[in-house]
Protein backbone atom coordinates (compact mmCIF):
# COMPACT_ATOMS: atom_id res chain seq x y z
CA UNK A 1 0.00 0.00 0.00
CA UNK A 2 1.16 3.37 -0.96
CA UNK A 3 2.11 5.76 1.71
CA UNK A 4 0.64 9.12 1.58
CA UNK A 5 2.41 12.05 2.86
CA UNK A 6 -0.46 14.03 4.08
CA UNK A 7 1.83 17.39 4.86
CA UNK A 8 3.38 17.31 1.11
CA UNK A 9 -0.41 17.05 -0.72
CA UNK A 10 -1.07 19.99 2.19
CA UNK A 11 1.78 22.14 0.81
CA UNK A 12 1.02 21.74 -2.50
CA UNK A 13 -3.02 22.55 -2.03
CA UNK A 14 -1.93 26.21 -0.25
CA UNK A 15 0.50 26.37 -2.94
CA UNK A 16 -2.36 26.32 -5.80
CA UNK A 17 -4.29 28.49 -3.51
CA UNK A 18 -1.46 30.92 -3.14
CA UNK A 19 -0.79 31.19 -6.70
CA UNK A 20 -5.02 31.39 -7.91
CA UNK A 21 -5.60 34.11 -10.19
CA UNK A 22 -9.51 34.81 -10.66
CA UNK A 23 -8.10 35.66 -15.02
CA UNK A 24 -11.79 35.95 -16.66
CA UNK A 25 -10.86 36.01 -20.28
CA UNK A 26 -13.44 37.51 -22.26
CA UNK A 27 -13.47 38.06 -26.45
CA UNK A 28 -16.04 39.75 -28.44
CA UNK A 29 -17.26 37.36 -31.03
CA UNK A 30 -20.08 37.39 -33.72
CA UNK A 31 -21.61 35.08 -36.30
CA UNK A 32 -21.60 35.23 -40.01
CA UNK A 33 -25.07 35.77 -41.63
CA UNK A 34 -23.54 35.84 -44.91
CA UNK A 35 -20.53 35.16 -46.88
CA UNK A 36 -19.58 35.82 -51.00
CA UNK A 37 -17.16 37.68 -53.49
CA UNK A 38 -14.59 38.60 -50.57
CA UNK A 39 -17.61 39.96 -48.40
CA UNK A 40 -19.11 38.72 -45.36
CA UNK A 41 -21.85 40.13 -43.45
CA UNK A 42 -21.57 39.62 -39.69
CA UNK A 43 -23.72 39.69 -36.90
CA UNK A 44 -23.57 40.41 -32.53
CA UNK A 45 -19.85 42.81 -33.09
CA UNK A 46 -21.42 46.06 -31.25
CA UNK A 47 -17.92 46.84 -30.01
CA UNK A 48 -16.29 46.28 -33.43
CA UNK A 49 -14.19 49.39 -34.72
CA UNK A 50 -14.00 50.40 -37.92
CA UNK A 51 -10.96 49.39 -39.76
CA UNK A 52 -10.57 46.67 -36.81
CA UNK A 53 -8.88 43.26 -37.77
CA UNK A 54 -11.40 40.14 -37.16
CA UNK A 55 -10.11 36.41 -37.06
CA UNK A 56 -12.30 33.82 -39.08
CA UNK A 57 -12.60 30.17 -38.83
CA UNK A 58 -9.27 28.71 -41.16
CA UNK A 59 -7.01 31.31 -40.64
CA UNK A 60 -8.91 34.24 -42.20
CA UNK A 61 -8.42 37.41 -41.76
CA UNK A 62 -11.11 40.40 -42.15
CA UNK A 63 -11.00 44.04 -41.96
CA UNK A 64 -14.55 45.68 -40.82
CA UNK A 65 -15.53 48.35 -43.38
CA UNK A 66 -19.55 48.90 -42.65
CA UNK A 67 -20.74 49.78 -39.15
CA UNK A 68 -24.56 49.11 -39.48
CA UNK A 69 -27.48 49.07 -36.45
CA UNK A 70 -27.23 45.06 -36.53
CA UNK A 71 -24.51 44.07 -38.65
CA UNK A 72 -21.07 44.65 -39.83
CA UNK A 73 -20.07 44.67 -43.36
CA UNK A 74 -16.31 42.75 -43.78
CA UNK A 75 -14.02 42.70 -46.54
CA UNK A 76 -11.80 39.61 -46.20
CA UNK A 77 -8.20 39.55 -46.52
CA UNK A 78 -8.10 35.44 -47.47
CA UNK A 79 -10.10 32.55 -49.43
CA UNK A 80 -13.83 33.72 -48.55
CA UNK A 81 -14.50 29.67 -49.56
CA UNK A 82 -13.07 28.71 -46.23
CA UNK A 83 -15.75 30.50 -44.34
CA UNK A 84 -19.39 29.54 -44.22
CA UNK A 85 -22.91 31.01 -42.77
CA UNK A 86 -22.91 30.52 -38.82
CA UNK A 87 -19.00 30.67 -37.93
CA UNK A 88 -17.88 32.52 -35.02
CA UNK A 89 -15.89 35.56 -35.80
CA UNK A 90 -13.69 37.06 -33.07
CA UNK A 91 -12.27 40.74 -32.86
CA UNK A 92 -8.98 41.22 -32.58
CA UNK A 93 -9.49 44.84 -30.57
CA UNK A 94 -6.16 45.98 -32.75
CA UNK A 95 -6.60 48.42 -36.14
CA UNK A 96 -5.26 46.25 -39.33
CA UNK A 97 -1.02 46.77 -39.66
CA UNK A 98 1.52 45.80 -42.18
CA UNK A 99 5.41 44.92 -41.37
CA UNK A 100 7.78 47.37 -42.20
CA UNK A 101 11.38 48.73 -42.16
CA UNK A 102 14.76 48.28 -43.81
CA UNK A 103 13.72 44.09 -44.60
CA UNK A 104 11.09 44.97 -47.16
CA UNK A 105 13.94 46.96 -49.70
CA UNK A 106 14.55 44.38 -52.84
CA UNK A 107 11.21 42.02 -51.87
CA UNK A 108 7.90 41.80 -53.67
CA UNK A 109 5.44 41.70 -50.99
CA UNK A 110 1.26 41.41 -51.10
CA UNK A 111 -0.44 44.29 -49.30
CA UNK A 112 -0.30 42.24 -45.99
CA UNK A 113 3.47 42.62 -46.16
CA UNK A 114 3.49 38.18 -47.07
CA UNK A 115 6.44 37.79 -49.08
CA UNK A 116 5.42 36.64 -53.00
CA UNK A 117 9.41 36.35 -54.22
CA UNK A 118 10.21 32.60 -52.80
CA UNK A 119 12.91 34.46 -50.64
CA UNK A 120 12.14 33.23 -47.41
CA UNK A 121 10.13 35.18 -44.51
CA UNK A 122 10.60 38.63 -43.67
CA UNK A 123 11.96 39.45 -40.46
CA UNK A 124 11.17 42.61 -39.26
CA UNK A 125 9.72 43.55 -35.99
CA UNK A 126 7.38 46.92 -36.57
CA UNK A 127 4.23 47.49 -38.09
CA UNK A 128 2.36 50.76 -38.84
CA UNK A 129 -1.51 50.82 -39.51
CA UNK A 130 -2.83 50.82 -42.74
CA UNK A 131 -4.49 53.85 -42.34
CA UNK A 132 -2.97 57.00 -40.45
CA UNK A 133 -3.76 60.42 -40.59
CA UNK A 134 -1.60 62.61 -43.43
CA UNK A 135 0.86 65.41 -42.04
CA UNK A 136 -0.77 68.33 -41.01
CA UNK A 137 0.27 72.14 -42.68
CA UNK A 138 2.38 72.79 -39.66
CA UNK A 139 4.36 69.14 -40.28
CA UNK A 140 4.83 70.21 -43.81
CA UNK A 141 7.37 72.25 -45.60
CA UNK A 142 7.55 73.57 -48.79
CA UNK A 143 9.07 71.24 -52.26
CA UNK A 144 12.34 72.22 -52.63
CA UNK A 145 14.54 69.32 -53.58
CA UNK A 146 14.18 68.03 -57.28
CA UNK A 147 13.77 64.52 -57.64
CA UNK A 148 15.68 64.17 -61.14
CA UNK A 149 13.42 61.75 -63.65
CA UNK A 150 16.34 61.62 -66.08
CA UNK A 151 13.92 61.75 -68.99
CA UNK A 152 14.54 65.37 -70.59
CA UNK A 153 11.27 66.62 -71.56
CA UNK A 154 10.08 65.85 -67.58
CA UNK A 155 12.68 67.66 -66.16
CA UNK A 156 12.67 70.73 -68.45
CA UNK A 157 9.30 70.80 -69.01
CA UNK A 158 7.20 69.48 -65.60
CA UNK A 159 9.90 69.09 -63.21
CA UNK A 160 9.29 67.05 -60.16
CA UNK A 161 10.29 67.99 -56.69
CA UNK A 162 10.45 65.95 -53.43
CA UNK A 163 7.38 65.57 -51.44
CA UNK A 164 4.94 66.03 -54.75
CA UNK A 165 2.15 64.47 -56.21
CA UNK A 166 2.65 63.90 -59.93
CA UNK A 167 -0.23 62.24 -62.00
CA UNK A 168 1.07 60.48 -64.90
CA UNK A 169 -2.40 59.96 -67.17
CA UNK A 170 -2.91 58.95 -70.57
CA UNK A 171 -4.57 55.89 -72.64
CA UNK A 172 -4.02 52.02 -72.30
CA UNK A 173 -0.09 51.24 -74.03
CA UNK A 174 1.30 55.04 -74.36
CA UNK A 175 4.27 54.47 -71.72
CA UNK A 176 2.91 55.13 -68.52
CA UNK A 177 4.29 52.65 -66.50
CA UNK A 178 8.15 53.00 -68.48
CA UNK A 179 8.01 56.74 -67.27
CA UNK A 180 7.48 55.29 -63.86
CA UNK A 181 9.95 52.54 -63.93
CA UNK A 182 12.61 54.97 -65.59
CA UNK A 183 12.36 57.35 -63.32
CA UNK A 184 12.98 54.54 -60.46
CA UNK A 185 15.97 53.36 -62.56
CA UNK A 186 16.95 57.13 -62.03
CA UNK A 187 17.12 57.27 -58.58
CA UNK A 188 20.49 54.87 -58.42
CA UNK A 189 22.91 56.46 -56.08
CA UNK A 190 20.58 59.52 -54.92
CA UNK A 191 19.21 57.83 -51.41
CA UNK A 192 15.89 57.27 -52.27
CA UNK A 193 14.15 54.38 -51.50
CA UNK A 194 11.50 53.52 -54.23
CA UNK A 195 8.17 51.52 -54.04
CA UNK A 196 6.42 50.39 -56.95
CA UNK A 197 2.35 48.73 -55.85
CA UNK A 198 0.42 47.05 -58.44
CA UNK A 199 -2.93 47.27 -58.61
CA UNK A 200 -4.95 44.82 -60.48
CA UNK A 201 -1.70 44.31 -63.32
CA UNK A 202 -0.75 41.06 -65.03
CA UNK A 203 1.38 38.55 -63.20
CA UNK A 204 3.45 38.51 -66.03
CA UNK A 205 3.28 42.38 -66.10
CA UNK A 206 4.89 42.27 -62.49
CA UNK A 207 7.41 39.81 -62.98
CA UNK A 208 8.74 42.14 -66.08
CA UNK A 209 8.71 45.16 -63.81
CA UNK A 210 10.92 43.11 -61.11
CA UNK A 211 13.20 41.59 -63.63
CA UNK A 212 13.79 45.01 -65.05
CA UNK A 213 14.52 47.07 -61.71
CA UNK A 214 16.76 43.51 -60.76
CA UNK A 215 18.75 43.81 -64.40
CA UNK A 216 19.57 47.89 -63.48
CA UNK A 217 20.27 47.10 -59.56
CA UNK A 218 17.70 48.91 -58.95
CA UNK A 219 16.06 46.22 -56.56
CA UNK A 220 19.05 47.38 -53.75
CA UNK A 221 16.62 50.46 -53.35
CA UNK A 222 13.35 49.58 -54.25
CA UNK A 223 10.32 46.51 -53.22
CA UNK A 224 7.10 45.58 -54.86
CA UNK A 225 3.98 45.77 -53.44
CA UNK A 226 1.82 43.51 -55.77
CA UNK A 227 -1.98 42.50 -55.68
CA UNK A 228 -2.61 41.35 -59.01
CA UNK A 229 -5.66 40.95 -61.17
CA UNK A 230 -6.30 37.55 -60.03
CA UNK A 231 -6.42 38.58 -56.03
CA UNK A 232 -10.38 39.85 -54.73
CA UNK A 233 -11.31 42.89 -54.87
CA UNK A 234 -9.96 43.73 -51.05
CA UNK A 235 -6.69 43.11 -51.78
CA UNK A 236 -6.63 45.43 -54.66
CA UNK A 237 -8.75 48.17 -52.39
CA UNK A 238 -5.39 47.62 -49.62
CA UNK A 239 -2.49 47.77 -52.00
CA UNK A 240 -1.79 51.07 -52.37
CA UNK A 241 -2.24 52.19 -48.60
CA UNK A 242 0.15 49.10 -47.52
CA UNK A 243 2.30 51.00 -50.01
CA UNK A 244 2.44 53.80 -48.33
CA UNK A 245 2.27 53.09 -45.09
CA UNK A 246 6.19 51.06 -45.55
CA UNK A 247 7.25 54.30 -47.04
CA UNK A 248 6.15 56.21 -43.98
CA UNK A 249 8.74 54.33 -42.24
CA UNK A 250 11.63 55.47 -43.86
CA UNK A 251 10.03 59.46 -44.72
CA UNK A 252 9.86 59.54 -40.50
CA UNK A 253 13.35 58.36 -40.49
CA UNK A 254 14.35 61.33 -42.16
CA UNK A 255 14.37 59.39 -45.96
CA UNK A 256 13.16 60.49 -49.12
CA UNK A 257 11.04 57.71 -50.64
CA UNK A 258 8.97 57.41 -54.24
CA UNK A 259 6.14 55.55 -54.25
CA UNK A 260 4.20 54.70 -57.81
CA UNK A 261 0.55 53.76 -57.86
CA UNK A 262 0.22 51.69 -60.93
CA UNK A 263 -2.90 52.52 -61.45
CA UNK A 264 -5.66 54.03 -59.62
CA UNK A 265 -8.05 53.92 -61.86
CA UNK A 266 -8.10 49.90 -60.83
CA UNK A 267 -8.09 50.82 -57.52
CA UNK A 268 -10.87 52.77 -58.13
CA UNK A 269 -12.96 50.03 -59.96
CA UNK A 270 -12.08 47.91 -56.94
CA UNK A 271 -13.61 50.29 -54.19
CA UNK A 272 -16.36 50.38 -56.60
CA UNK A 273 -17.54 46.56 -56.15
CA UNK A 274 -16.69 46.55 -52.92
CA UNK A 275 -19.21 49.13 -52.47
CA UNK A 276 -21.77 48.08 -54.40
CA UNK A 277 -21.43 44.12 -52.29
CA UNK A 278 -21.77 46.62 -49.06
CA UNK A 279 -25.02 47.75 -50.32
CA UNK A 280 -23.49 51.30 -50.37
CA UNK A 281 -25.25 53.37 -52.18
CA UNK A 282 -24.20 54.20 -55.80
CA UNK A 283 -23.57 57.36 -57.39
CA UNK A 284 -22.10 59.19 -60.68
CA UNK A 285 -20.65 55.53 -62.87
CA UNK A 286 -21.98 53.76 -60.02
CA UNK A 287 -19.07 54.24 -58.18
CA UNK A 288 -19.67 55.38 -54.09
CA UNK A 289 -20.31 59.53 -52.72
CA UNK A 290 -16.59 59.10 -51.31
CA UNK A 291 -14.35 57.78 -54.36
CA UNK A 292 -13.19 61.68 -53.90
CA UNK A 293 -12.03 60.70 -50.22
CA UNK A 294 -10.71 57.04 -51.20
CA UNK A 295 -7.83 58.73 -53.38
CA UNK A 296 -7.20 62.23 -51.59
CA UNK A 297 -6.82 60.49 -47.84
CA UNK A 298 -4.13 58.04 -49.68
CA UNK A 299 -2.52 60.99 -51.69
CA UNK A 300 -2.39 63.56 -48.36
CA UNK A 301 -0.08 61.58 -47.40
CA UNK A 302 2.64 62.25 -49.70
CA UNK A 303 4.62 65.05 -48.22
CA UNK A 304 7.88 66.95 -47.48
CA UNK A 305 7.93 67.02 -43.79
CA UNK A 306 9.64 69.71 -41.67
CA UNK A 307 13.18 69.78 -40.57
CA UNK A 308 12.02 69.51 -36.62
CA UNK A 309 10.42 66.00 -38.00
CA UNK A 310 13.64 65.51 -40.43
CA UNK A 311 13.06 66.57 -43.44
CA UNK A 312 11.67 63.00 -44.95
CA UNK A 313 9.48 62.73 -47.86
CA UNK A 314 7.21 60.98 -49.81
CA UNK A 315 6.72 61.45 -53.57
CA UNK A 316 3.99 60.20 -55.45
CA UNK A 317 3.39 59.06 -59.06
CA UNK A 318 -0.24 57.98 -59.39
CA UNK A 319 -1.41 56.56 -62.82
CA UNK A 320 -4.66 56.81 -64.38
CA UNK A 321 -5.74 55.51 -67.30
CA UNK A 322 -8.14 57.02 -69.62
CA UNK A 323 -10.29 56.17 -72.37
CA UNK A 324 -9.78 57.54 -75.78
CA UNK A 325 -8.14 60.40 -74.05
CA UNK A 326 -10.92 61.68 -72.22
CA UNK A 327 -9.54 63.44 -68.77
CA UNK A 328 -12.97 65.21 -68.52
CA UNK A 329 -13.98 61.30 -66.89
CA UNK A 330 -14.55 60.73 -63.17
CA UNK A 331 -11.69 59.50 -62.06
CA UNK A 332 -9.57 61.25 -64.01
CA UNK A 333 -10.96 64.91 -62.82
CA UNK A 334 -11.05 63.59 -59.26
CA UNK A 335 -7.15 62.60 -59.27
CA UNK A 336 -6.31 65.62 -61.32
CA UNK A 337 -7.98 67.83 -58.40
CA UNK A 338 -6.02 66.22 -55.85
CA UNK A 339 -2.51 66.35 -56.91
CA UNK A 340 0.23 68.71 -58.00
CA UNK A 341 0.45 68.80 -61.72
CA UNK A 342 -0.16 65.72 -64.80
CA UNK A 343 1.56 64.15 -67.18
CA UNK A 344 -0.50 63.47 -70.22
CA UNK A 345 0.51 61.50 -72.61
CA UNK A 346 -0.66 61.18 -75.80
CA UNK A 347 -1.28 57.95 -77.91
CA UNK A 348 -1.59 60.00 -81.49
CA UNK A 349 2.27 61.10 -80.34
CA UNK A 350 3.09 57.91 -79.28
CA UNK A 351 2.04 56.23 -82.59
CA UNK A 352 3.81 58.55 -84.02
CA UNK A 353 7.12 57.40 -82.15
CA UNK A 354 7.51 60.93 -79.74
CA UNK A 355 8.76 58.78 -77.07
CA UNK A 356 7.99 60.09 -74.37
CA UNK A 357 4.58 60.91 -75.76
CA UNK A 358 4.14 64.06 -73.47
CA UNK A 359 1.31 66.83 -74.32
CA UNK A 360 3.57 69.54 -73.66
CA UNK A 361 -0.01 71.80 -73.73
CA UNK A 362 -1.84 69.51 -71.50
CA UNK A 363 0.85 68.58 -68.78
CA UNK A 364 1.69 70.80 -66.09
CA UNK A 365 3.92 70.59 -62.74
CA UNK A 366 2.24 73.17 -60.49
CA UNK A 367 5.12 72.81 -57.91
CA UNK A 368 8.39 71.24 -58.99
CA UNK A 369 9.33 74.63 -60.77
CA UNK A 370 10.17 75.87 -57.33
CA UNK A 371 12.59 72.86 -56.68
CA UNK A 372 13.80 72.74 -60.69
CA UNK A 373 17.78 73.02 -60.85
CA UNK A 374 18.77 76.62 -61.40
CA UNK A 375 20.59 75.29 -64.86
CA UNK A 376 17.59 73.65 -66.34
CA UNK A 377 15.45 76.24 -65.29
CA UNK A 378 17.63 78.76 -67.60
CA UNK A 379 18.23 76.14 -70.32
CA UNK A 380 14.36 75.11 -70.69
CA UNK A 381 12.71 78.75 -70.08
CA UNK A 382 11.51 78.84 -74.10
CA UNK A 383 11.49 75.13 -74.92
CA UNK A 384 6.98 75.46 -73.50
CA UNK A 385 6.48 78.30 -76.18
CA UNK A 386 8.48 77.02 -78.94
CA UNK A 387 6.94 73.61 -78.71
CA UNK A 388 3.96 75.12 -78.38
CA UNK A 389 4.04 77.39 -81.53
CA UNK A 390 6.03 74.63 -83.79
CA UNK A 391 2.56 72.40 -83.54
CA UNK A 392 0.69 75.58 -84.52
CA UNK A 393 2.98 76.36 -87.52
CA UNK A 394 3.06 72.77 -88.14
CA UNK A 395 -1.02 72.62 -88.38
CA UNK A 396 -0.76 75.83 -90.94
CA UNK A 397 1.53 74.28 -93.14
CA UNK A 398 -0.04 71.56 -94.43
CA UNK A 399 -1.85 73.93 -96.53
CA UNK A 400 0.98 74.63 -98.31
CA UNK A 401 1.73 78.09 -97.98
CA UNK A 402 5.40 79.36 -98.72
CA UNK A 403 6.78 80.45 -95.89
CA UNK A 404 8.78 83.35 -94.90
CA UNK A 405 12.87 82.85 -93.51
CA UNK A 406 11.56 83.38 -89.89
CA UNK A 407 8.13 81.15 -89.83
CA UNK A 408 10.58 78.27 -91.57
CA UNK A 409 13.50 79.00 -88.64
CA UNK A 410 10.64 78.73 -86.01
CA UNK A 411 9.31 75.47 -87.91
CA UNK A 412 12.95 74.03 -88.06
CA UNK A 413 14.30 74.55 -84.53
CA UNK A 414 10.65 73.03 -83.59
CA UNK A 415 11.17 70.09 -85.55
CA UNK A 416 14.59 69.84 -83.57
CA UNK A 417 13.36 70.04 -80.34
CA UNK A 418 10.70 67.39 -81.00
CA UNK A 419 13.73 65.37 -81.71
CA UNK A 420 16.03 66.15 -78.92
CA UNK A 421 13.09 65.17 -76.46
CA UNK A 422 12.64 61.62 -77.61
CA UNK A 423 14.33 59.23 -75.45
CA UNK A 424 14.88 55.43 -75.47
CA UNK A 425 13.19 52.96 -73.00
CA UNK A 426 15.96 52.97 -69.84
CA UNK A 427 17.99 55.20 -70.98
CA UNK A 428 18.30 57.80 -68.45
CA UNK A 429 20.42 60.73 -68.03
CA UNK A 430 21.78 62.88 -65.48
CA UNK A 431 20.91 66.37 -65.53
CA UNK A 432 23.94 67.61 -66.29
CA UNK A 433 24.44 66.25 -69.47
CA UNK A 434 20.30 67.10 -69.99
CA UNK A 435 21.36 70.75 -69.53
CA UNK A 436 24.48 70.60 -71.79
CA UNK A 437 22.07 69.28 -74.45
CA UNK A 438 19.08 71.40 -74.14
CA UNK A 439 21.73 74.66 -73.90
CA UNK A 440 22.85 73.35 -77.17
CA UNK A 441 19.19 73.25 -78.68
CA UNK A 442 18.03 76.95 -77.63
CA UNK A 443 21.10 78.26 -78.49
CA UNK A 444 21.17 77.03 -81.98
CA UNK A 445 23.67 74.47 -82.37
CA UNK A 446 21.64 71.86 -83.85
CA UNK A 447 20.23 74.55 -86.46
CA UNK A 448 22.61 72.87 -88.98
CA UNK A 449 22.22 69.41 -88.03
CA UNK A 450 19.99 67.52 -89.96
CA UNK A 451 17.13 65.69 -87.91
CA UNK A 452 18.17 62.47 -88.75
CA UNK A 453 20.90 63.04 -87.71
CA UNK A 454 19.85 64.76 -84.15
CA UNK A 455 19.93 61.22 -82.44
CA UNK A 456 23.55 60.31 -83.45
CA UNK A 457 24.55 64.10 -82.84
CA UNK A 458 23.33 63.75 -78.96
CA UNK A 459 25.23 60.25 -78.11
CA UNK A 460 28.60 61.29 -79.83
CA UNK A 461 28.08 64.24 -77.68
CA UNK A 462 27.58 62.41 -74.32
CA UNK A 463 30.14 60.22 -74.84
CA UNK A 464 32.87 62.79 -75.32
CA UNK A 465 31.75 64.87 -72.64
CA UNK A 466 32.52 61.27 -70.19
CA UNK A 467 35.71 61.16 -71.87
CA UNK A 468 37.89 64.49 -72.86
CA UNK A 469 39.17 66.86 -70.30
CA UNK A 470 37.10 70.24 -71.34
CA UNK A 471 34.19 67.96 -70.92
CA UNK A 472 34.68 66.23 -68.36
CA UNK A 473 35.27 70.11 -66.12
CA UNK A 474 32.14 71.48 -67.72
CA UNK A 475 30.10 68.06 -66.31
CA UNK A 476 32.08 68.85 -62.78
CA UNK A 477 30.70 72.62 -62.83
CA UNK A 478 27.33 72.16 -63.33
CA UNK A 479 27.35 69.49 -60.61
CA UNK A 480 28.45 71.24 -58.17
CA UNK A 481 26.63 74.43 -59.00
CA UNK A 482 23.43 73.06 -60.10
CA UNK A 483 23.87 76.33 -62.36
CA UNK A 484 25.24 76.89 -66.30
CA UNK A 485 29.08 77.64 -65.91
CA UNK A 486 29.77 81.15 -64.99
CA UNK A 487 32.29 81.49 -67.72
CA UNK A 488 29.29 80.78 -70.70
CA UNK A 489 32.28 80.98 -73.19
CA UNK A 490 33.87 78.04 -72.08
CA UNK A 491 31.02 76.06 -72.77
CA UNK A 492 29.79 78.16 -76.35
CA UNK A 493 34.04 76.74 -77.24
CA UNK A 494 33.21 73.47 -76.18
CA UNK A 495 29.90 73.23 -78.31
CA UNK A 496 31.25 75.02 -81.20
CA UNK A 497 34.47 72.28 -81.39
CA UNK A 498 32.31 69.40 -80.77
CA UNK A 499 30.01 70.48 -83.78
CA UNK A 500 33.25 71.43 -86.40
CA UNK A 501 34.74 67.71 -85.46
CA UNK A 502 30.96 66.65 -85.93
CA UNK A 503 30.59 67.78 -89.06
Amino acid sequence: MTNINLSEISNLIKKQIETYKDDIKTETVGTVVSVGDGIAIVHGLDNAMSSELLIFPNDVYGMVQNLEKDDVGVILLGDSSKITEGDTVKCTGKILQVPVGEAVIGRVVDPLGQPLDGLGPITTTETRPIEVKAPGIMERSSVNTPLQTGIKALDALVPIGRGQRELIIGDRQTGKTSIAIDTILNQKGKDVICIYVAIGQKESTVSNVYETLKAHGAMEYSFIVSATASDPAPVLYLAPYAGVSMAEYFMHKGKDCLIIYDDLSKHAVAYRELSLLLHRPPGREAYPGDVFYLHSRLLERSAKLSEELGGGSITALPIIETQAGDISAYIPTNVISITDGQIFLQADSFYKGIRPAINAGLSVSRVGGAAQTKAIKKVSGTLRLDLASYRELEAFTQFGSDLDQATKARLDRGERTVEVLKQGLHETLSFEKETIILYALVNGYLDRIEVKDINRYEHELYRDLDISEVGKNIINEISNTKALPKELDSLNDYLSNFNKRFF
